[in-house]
């Protein structure tokens, strides 16, 4: 947590001191806050290519040396590779890792480094900022990629970037000295010499480390905006805003393809069926399309799991809504909206998570994002079952109404769902009535649960 942010910090500092222009030192810095923007697309990829914890691994690599074969890279793969199979198993893929480690590693980064740039071209910054983030993981001696760069061939936000992000994971894991070891070291290999004398330079005047250590490290981020070049939001800037994050987090698994642009049409839906304002409408749509965001910090090995959930793997599950909430209530503005995008696993019962409310303490657009929330993940093919036709759907949605989730709310979305197919057959038969048995299904979060009829 506040890796991005630390490396901005850092990497603002050595612009200044290289001495970039005010409008250089503004495409930096929101290269810097953005350079991971691109990560959540091969989490999938590796995951299945290690068989292990692909979030453990992507912190861990930072501080090996991949390019070169040694006791480095070696221990990596031992340490993250297979990690819970069986010893047969894991020789196998290690064989596997090993015989395909440089082609898959780059295959990785390109992917990872072009969603990267065309989510920063989507929320409108300039090319060089795009350009930047496509360029992270090349090195100065050309053994880098996504292409293999050289020298003043790679940008140069992107060389202080690549610097910068190795010197904060460095000083995090294991201190200062190795951090500025690790570069001295890399020097004329991965990184530009002339950007590892300025932090050198920085470093011996007690300027480099200056505030990484407080808590508040947000804050001296925020101030570190050139405010000649800041950039202004109006409502297109926001609405590209929380677009780009529904891909960044959708883009985690395959399974949750468009999940959070499906959660808001249907939150939409609801909301106009129920007659909402349009500035309702507009904060539903917010609110489903960043709902998601902390399942970033849910490792795909868990995401996609075929099979039914450890006690251990629920707990991370269940705390993905702490975390989205956590995250976008730092942000000015978004206050109420972290609160509702943070409740979509709460039931009106008692039963959700993660803070377990009751119908009292949950708002009208927790409720219609909850069960818009449930409709697409049902409706959605998942790594533990199929798609279930619509019908299924909201049979099974039936169930559990009004005692966990919103009558009105499923009512709006059944009125909504059958004029967009032009037909109420389907509505009419459901409203008809459905059989007593209790319906056996897989929820969104892989496990086997029961929503019993009431």
């Amino acid at each position: 947590m506040g890796h991005s942010v630390r490396s901005c910090m850092i990497g603002m500092r050595m612009a200044a001191e290289i001495g970039l222009s005010v409008a250089e030192q503004s495409d930096l810095y929101y290269a810097l806050l953005l350079k991971d923007a691109g990560c959540s697309s091969n989490s999938s990829k590796l995951f299945h290519l290690l068989s292990a914890d692909e979030i453990r691994a992507k912190r861990d690599v930072k501080l090996t040396d991949w390019t070169r074969v040694g006791w480095e890279s070696l221990h990596f793969a031992l340490t993250h590779v297979a990690t819970g199979a069986p010893f047969l198993e894991r020789v196998r893929t290690f064989v596997r890792v090993a015989a395909k480690q440089q082609t898959e590693s780059s295959a990785l980064v390109k992917i990872r480094c072009e969603r990267g740039a065309s989510i920063a071209r989507k929320i409108g910054f300039p090319e060089p900022v795009a350009q930047a983030i496509h360029g992270l993981d090349e090195h100065w001696n050309g053994g880098g990629y996504p292409v293999g760069l050289r020298r003043e061939e790679i940008p140069l936000f992107a060389r202080i970037m690549n610097l910068s992000q190795t010197l904060e994971v460095f000083l995090v894991n294991r201190g200062k000295e190795a951090a500025l070891e690790v570069a001295r070291k890399r020097s004329g290999l991965w990184f530009d010499p002339e950007l590892v004398r300025a932090a050198s330079s920085l470093a011996k005047r007690g300027l480099l480390w200056d505030g990484l250590d407080h808590q508040q490290t947000i804050d001296h981020a925020l101030a570190l905006e050139p405010e000649e070049c800041r950039l202004l939001a109006n409502e297109e800037t926001i609405e590209n805003i929380c677009q780009a994050f529904a891909e960044i987090v959708d883009a985690k698994t395959p399974f949750t393809y468009r999940h959070s642009n499906g959660v808001a049409d249907a939150a939409i839906g609801i909301s106009r069926q129920l007659g909402l304002p349009e500035e309702d409408i507009t904060f539903m749509r917010r609110a489903a399309l960043l709902h998601d965001v902390g399942k970033l910090a849910v490792s795909n090995s868990i995401l996609e799991k075929p099979g039914a959930l450890t006690d251990d793997e629920w707990a991370v599950i269940k705390l993905h809504p702490y975390y989205s909430y956590e995250v976008l209530r730092r942000i000015p503005g978004f206050e109420e909206l972290s609160v509702t995008a943070g409740a979509h696993h709460e039931k009106l019962n008692g039963s959700g998570y993660f803070r377990q409310w009751t119908a009292d303490q949950i708002s009208l657009e927790t409720r219609i994002l909850t069960v818009a929330d449930i409709f697409d993940a049902l409706a959605a093919k998942r790594p533990y079952r199929d798609a279930l036709p619509i019908e299924k759907v909201f049979e099974i949605m039936k169930k559990d109404a009004p005692q966990a989730i919103d009558a009105q709310c499923l009512d709006a979305l059944m009125m909504h769902q059958a004029g967009a197919r032009s037909s109420t057959h389907d509505l009419l038969r459901l409203s008809a009535g459905v059989g007593a048995n209790s319906v056996q299904i897989l929820s969104e979060e892989q496990n086997e649960a029961v929503i019993p009829v009431r």
